[in-house]
Formats: structure tokens, sequence, C-alpha cells
């Protein structure tokens, strides 16, 4: 009975025998992900992860989840399957540092027009790639095949973690105050926003994207394809020295939206656009779409990925420690009293 109903389920459009033969390519993988806490192993009905009370007195769970969006289409065109987990481990775990929490583990979800387990399985190992980076676990996952639901050749991936984080260590934007230092941190890139316009601007095909590009000295495509920063371990580490007084991660809306999520009311965030990090790929952007500065600023995180808020006499050290993990920072303004929002000067 169970044969034929394979047979019939196969017919349909569904293959049984790829969703096994994925699992088993992208186990290895998963392994390396392990981290203290892990139960179990993958191909289980859930995921497992022992909390335990650890150092926190008060212990509060931080959940994050996002995609990767239409950077999708980039990496379909190119056939390159590898980074776009990384991207979404990104979107997620860095979410949940920003809220002054480290992330514990993840779960991906991918589905697609048809599962061809070596495609899953380089996705999934970029999802892998990106857990290392954030120092949490892939506890599982799951691959729906949607025959007549989307194309073959296509797919959709998104993801989910949890974080843990001491409730009065928390940043929540509540000792923000006038005269604090903000801290710019780079970005590697246009990250995982606004590539329906990326897309539009350069009129986006396969051909185009294997030319070479004299201002980014790379192909536009692999450009496009850069990961996604994850910037996890580098916030930890300077919240272990230093009070952090608010994150904002620039995703989509850019400036504009996400600076005034870290204010409270009566918080103007004055960012100085020269001195803020900038990449070529975005007067690129700019100039091929000729899209006003503002539009650039209220879309792209114009080689900014992080704005953070310390104490004023902390800008310093919160910058040296940042280099020391690894990233590219320094002040590009500060907070003053006023109405709620951000100008960029």
């Amino acid at each position: 009975m169970e044969k034929s109903y394979s047979k019939s389920y196969a017919a349909a459009g569904v293959d049984v025998t790829a969703g096994y033969e994925s699992v088993e390519l992208i186990k290895d993988c998963i392994k390396k992900t392990n981290i203290p806490g892990v139960i179990g192993s993958i191909g289980g009905f859930g995921g497992m992860f022992e909390l335990g009370a650890g150092d926190y007195k008060n212990p509060v769970l931080v959940s994050g989840t996002d995609g990767v969006g239409t950077k999708l289409k980039i990496a379909f065109l190119m056939d390159k399957h590898d980074t776009v987990g990384i991207d979404c481990v990104a979107m997620c775990v860095n979410d949940v540092a920003c809220s002054g929490a480290k992330p514990l583990f993840f779960l991906d979800y991918i589905a697609c027009g048809k599962n061809y387990p070596e495609k899953t399985a380089q996705i999934v190992s970029g999802v892998a790639e990106g857990c290392i980076q954030a120092g949490c676990a892939l506890v599982g996952g799951e691959t729906a095949e949607h025959p007549g639901l989307m194309p073959n050749d296509e797919y959709d991936l998104a993801g989910f973690t949890v974080g843990i984080g001491e409730k009065e260590k928390l940043v929540s934007g509540d000792n923000l105050k006038a005269g604090d230092a903000l801290i710019g941190v780079a970005s590697s890139g246009v990250h995982s926003n606004g590539f329906s316009l990326v897309r539009k601007v350069f009129n986006i095909t396969e051909e185009r994207l294997k030319v070479n590009v004299a201002e980014l000295g790379k192909t536009l495509g692999e450009e496009l394809l850069t990961p996604t920063r994850i910037y996890v371990k580098p916030l930890l580490a300077l919240m272990d020295k230093i009070t952090v007084n608010a994150i904002s991660h620039i995703t989509g809306g850019g400036f504009y939206e996400n600076v005034p999520r870290m204010l409270n009311d009566g918080f103007t965030a004055v960012i100085e656009k020269d001195k803020c990090f900038k990449k070529p790929i975005f007067d690129l952007i700019a100039k091929q779409g000729d899209i006003p500065k503002r539009d650039m600023y209220n879309t792209f995180n114009m080689g900014t990925g992080l704005v953070i808020a310390v104490d004023g006499d902390k800008a310093d050290e919160a910058v040296r420690i940042l280099e020391q993990n690894g990233e590219s920072a320094k002040v590009i303004g500060e907070i003053k009293n006023g109405e709620k929002g951000v100008e960029l000067v």
C-alpha cells in the first residue's frame, strides 16, 4: 500500500526519496554547528536544545525570523546557492544580537518547486556556515516541495532563531541620552535588502551578472551575492566590555526606517554621511538608476550595517573592541535632544 502511494505522490510532482537524500547530504555540515545544549540529531520531529540556567539570573528568550528576499533571483541566475544561507542566518541573528542576546539555535525553511538534493545541500551548507559564524546550532529545518506553485528550479528560503539574554543587560534604548556617540560598523555590501530595486536598476540577466565591473573589481554577480555580514560575535564581545545603549541593524528601509527604531521619544540621531562607510556598489546603483540620495539612504545600508550608541566617553574604546574583533568601525554621529528620528547631514 505504501509503495503504491509513493508512486502516486511522485506522479503529482513530489519526490519523497529526494527528501531523504537531502537529509543525508546535509547531516555532516549540520554537525559542525553543534554547541553545548544541542540534544538529539537531525531527522526527528523537533529540534531540541537544553536551555539550562547557566549564569543567568533572569534569562529572557529573544527570537527573530526573516528570509533572503529577492536576492535569491541572483542566486538562481548564477546557479550559485552556497551563500544565500549565510544571508538567511544573518538577517535573523543580527536582529537578536541587537537586543543584547546570544543566538542559541536556528531552523531553516526551504520551499521549492522541485527538490534537487545537491542544490538543497548547497543551500543548507550556507545556513550551517552562517550558524558557525554566529556561534549558534542548526537544530532542524524543513524542505517542502510545491509542484505547480513554484517553478521547478526556484526556491524560497527563510529562517528562525532563538537567543538568550540577561534581562537587566538587554539593549532596550532606555539608557540612551543626549551626547551618546553613534558608532558605524561597515557592511559587506548590499546585504539582503533592496534587491527588487537593484534588479530593476541593472535590468538583471545572467549575462549582465557575469560582466566584470571596473568600479567593483569583480563581476556584478559576485558583488551582489556577497553574503550579509554576521555581527553577533563582535557585538557580544563589545557588550561584554562596555554598556551599549542602543543598536540599529540597517536593513530594509535603510537609515530612515531603522535608526529611529532604536530611539525613544525626545531623541534625534544625527549622522554625518561623509563619516559613514561607503561601498562603490551604492554609487553605481544611484548613478545607473538616477536615484535621489534620500531614496538611497531610505532603501540601502550604504556601506554601514550597524549603528551603535554608547556613552560619549566610551566611543574610542567601543571602536577599538569592534576592530579587535574583525570589524571596521568609527564614530559617525551623536544623539541629541529633539523629535524622535534621524538626521543625515
